[in-house]
């Protein structure tokens, strides 16, 4: 240890003291992070400050780190609760319309008799003779209405 309180140690006694791997020790000496040199064998001998510690730092950034990442959650929340509000806008209008139609609906079936009694034959109209067919159609059996003589609303909802 110098006067400055550096020591010099292996990789594995580096990564013991900062509390990280041998190989995160490696990437910062290769990044700079960590100040280190070869012993006489070749062995990689990195400088650690012992007042202050890279462990500390690391933790520094690893707490700011977490201070940007619940900002960015914050803002993912707020868009989010954005787009809730939108699809909720978005449901009440569709509910508003589809009671507006229910309710013209209701409105058109209440016509239904009414619309059934002018399509009735008047006693003043001409009816053809009982026996007489009429132009492109075959005579019916029956005596029903075919579909194409049908009103519209009892094509539509029977009857």
């Amino acid at each position: 240890m110098d006067e400055s309180g550096t020591r010099r140690v292996t990789v594995e006694e580096a990564a013991q003291l900062l509390g990280i791997k041998e190989e995160s020790v490696r990437k910062r000496v290769s990044r700079g992070k960590l100040r280190a040199d070869k012993d006489e064998d070749g062995r990689l001998l990195v400088y650690v400050d012992s007042t202050q510690t890279v462990r500390d730092e690391y933790e520094d950034q690893s707490v700011t780190d977490r201070d940007e990442l619940l900002v960015t959650k914050d803002r993912m929340i707020a868009i989010l609760e954005n787009q809730l509000e939108a699809e909720r806008e978005a449901r009440r209008r569709a509910d508003t319309i589809i009671a507006q139609l229910t309710q013209a609906n209701a409105t058109l079936a209440a016509r239904v008799p009414e619309l059934e009694a002018a399509q009735e034959p008047s006693e003043h109209a001409e009816q053809a003779p009982q026996g007489a067919a009429r132009v492109g159609q075959p005579p019916d059996d029956t005596g029903e209405p075919r579909s194409s003589e049908k009103p519209w609303w009892r094509r539509v909802f029977g009857g």
